[in-house]
């Protein structure tokens, strides 16, 4: 090669191909398939996603990628100068010594943001034994649970006082949510006027505090309920305009009220759609500001506290959630969030120990130490498929936006019903396709663990005593529907460990029998697929390499005295090997339960005439079926 040869040319061999051409080798290669349901995606968000994207894709979002981080509307970040983040670590802990002990150790390790438990907070000491030797100039502290963020901020205020911290300096946030408390609870904490007075009270009061966010809008309550991402996207940024609208009428600026919210999203596992969801949050949230006409350019910049999502965690297999959490943090990193919280894989079945909490904070760490993810700006620019995905939420969001303003507000959507309304049908949309099978979540519907016990693991809440418990007990005609918080491995869940305690109580765990036969490729692909279906509420599976005859079969399955026996076979041999076993293991014993893998619908009819209780096959409702089954033998009823 000679050595000033420009490389220039070194792509002149390779021609540019037109989208017609790929689309012309598309439909060869598809073989008169249909284009649309091959290879058209449409989201759950109510949007088509292509197969591919190209340049001319993005030629109508010019405005939106013209704009540099850190420019209005922001959708490329609110900073030009890094892509970095703070490191959450949620210390749920309500002890202030333990809480402290914990947090200091996160502080230690490499943690930038502590997210504390404020409900046993009721004075200055109490503060001061939960912060003891954490350096407020290097860390964010966010609090929740406080019975009373008014009176947090004066022993705050007072603790910060003594120390001599300026206030300026102190970064924080309060997880002041009227709205999200009202969806979830049904009614508001004292009352409407009173709880979003206590708003204005806690703007009026930190005006000297430049770095701390006192107002919180929940979208993680939506998503952790089930919610589409757009319609946690809209209903956040109508509840956000409602807090604008709220109090700006009662006395207080634009800026001073948007400066103060802090939005706290939570980041599932649809990897490019939460990249995108977040980038469409702050374009979005840009706009909405500027609606309410700030003094100040920087008003318009949304804060962003991304929290990885209970929805999609589970019990079973849960060290799983490890890796669903790292591509959820990094999707949050990606779309650019401002602080993110990655929740610790056991959360879901007992009180995080200091493992989990280590391995969650770690997580974040190895994005930054070493994929660097912190050091690119904007990482995800120029990529015509987020570029897409970001106009298409964006889009969507705005028009379900604009149908909770056209009702009157979120406060008003909410009491009408229409947001718990839409996110519980979403949700039921979502849990029948978990029941089908349609959406897998490995180790609990798919692939589980058959050697996994989990009931004693599991941690129960310490009951509280009454005098513990203050909570304002509303009228029943003070009560409005609520939104439910819920994991989509809720109901598999519940079966397995239904089985667990029915062997804890002595009896015998239901045990089933695979009576492979016939066709050797059919009955391995039978066999496994009946194993991760029983499997899924903990039964014993007795597989075997497959039987000569059916009478051997039969003769085995007897003597397992398992209660459910599956015959794996193909379905050209069903028509004559059913009939014989049904028959034979019914003349033993008819509670037997005789189940056939797969569907053959010519004979259905005959094969239950035979004796066949139960077809399985990839169609089945798992969820269903198999609460059925556990009802046919006692265990749940």
């Amino acid at each position: 090669m000679e050595k000033n040869k420009k490389p220039d040319g070194l792509f002149s061999e390779f021609p540019p191909v037109s989208t017609e051409q790929w689309e012309a080798k598309i439909q060869v290669d598809l073989k008169g398939a249909d284009y649309e349901k091959k290879l058209i995606w449409k989201t759950a968000e109510g949007f088509k996603v292509k197969p591919y994207y190209r340049s001319e894709d993005i030629e109508g979002f010019k405005e939106m990628l013209s704009n540099v981080p850190g420019e209005f509307p922001f959708t490329r970040g609110t900073v030009s100068e890094s892509n970095d983040w703070l490191i959450g670590q949620d210390i749920e802990f309500s002890n202030p010594k333990k809480a402290n002990a914990f947090a200091k150790e996160a502080l230690d390790r490499g943690a930038d943001a502590i997210v504390l438990n404020a409900s046993e907070i009721k004075s200055v000491d109490s503060l001061k034994e939960m912060l003891k030797g954490l350096d407020f100039n290097r860390a964010m502290l966010c609090f929740n649970s406080a019975p009373s963020y008014s009176e947090l901020l004066k022993v705050l205020s007072s603790l910060l006082r003594d120390t001599g911290f300026e206030s300026k300096s102190f970064k924080g946030s309060f997880d002041f949510d009227p709205l999200s408390y009202f969806l979830i609870n049904g009614h508001f904490y004292t009352g409407e006027n009173e709880d979003m007075m206590e708003g204005v009270e806690l703007l009026k009061n930190t005006k000297e505090f430049d770095g701390l966010k006192v107002l919180s809008v929940n979208g993680q309550h939506f998503h952790n309920s089930g919610s589409t991402l757009v319609q946690e996207l809209a209903f956040s940024l109508a509840s956000g305009n409602e807090y604008l609208t709220w109090y700006t009428q009662n006395g207080l600026s634009s800026d001073e009220v948007a400066q103060k919210i802090v939005f706290n999203f939570a980041i599932g596992g649809n990897y490019f759609m939460e990249i995108a969801k977040l980038r469409a949050a702050r374009m979005l949230w840009a706009k909405i500001v500027e609606n309410h006409n700030p003094a100040m350019a920087d008003s318009a910049k949304m804060f962003i506290h991304s929290t990885t999502a209970n929805w999609n965690k589970t019990i079973y297999d849960s060290y799983v959630n490890m890796l669903r959490t790292t591509t959820e943090a990094m999707s949050a990193a990606i779309g650019r969030a401002d602080v993110i919280t990655v929740l610790p894989f056991d959360m879901s079945y007992q009180e995080p120990d200091e493992f989990s909490l280590r391995i969650a904070r770690n997580q974040q760490i190895i994005l930054k130490e070493e994929t660097n993810l912190d050091k690119v700006i904007d990482p995800s620019a120029g990529s015509y498929y987020i570029e897409n995905l970001t106009a298409s939420i964006a889009d969507a969001a705005w028009k379900l936006f604009l149908q909770v303003e056209e009702m009157g507000g979120m406060l008003q959507a909410i009491k009408s019903g229409f947001v718990q309304s839409q996110i519980t049908e979403e949700a039921s949309k979502k849990k029948s396709d978990v029941a089908n099978r349609r959406t897998l979540i490995l180790g609990t519907n798919q692939h589980p663990n058959l050697n996994e016990n989990m009931l004693a693991k599991i941690q129960m809440e310490e009951e509280q005593s009454d005098e513990e418990i203050v909570e304002f007990t509303p009228k029943d005609d003070d009560m409005f529907k609520t939104l439910e918080l819920s994991r989509a491995s809720d109901e598999f869940e519940d079966l397995r460990l239904a089985t667990e305690i029915w062997e804890n109580e002595g009896n015998k765990r239901p045990s089933v029998f695979l009576l492979t036969i016939g066709n050797l490729a059919m009955r391995k692909a039978r066999a496994g697929f009946s194993s991760g279906f029983f499997g899924v509420a903990g039964y014993t599976i007795i597989d075997n390499p497959g039987f000569a005859t059916a009478q051997e079969g039969v003769d085995a399955a007897i003597a397992s005295e398992a209660e459910i026996i599956v015959v794996c076979s193909s379905d050209e041999e069903y028509a004559e090997l059913v009939p014989t076993i049904a028959a034979d293991i019914k003349k033993v014993d008819s509670d037997k339960q005789i189940v056939v893998a797969g569907f053959p619908k010519e004979i259905v009819d005959s094969l239950k005439a035979s004796g066949v209780d139960e077809f399985i096959h990839v169609k089945s409702n798992a969820l269903d079926t198999m609460y059925k089954f556990q009802q046919k033998l006692r265990v749940m009823l």
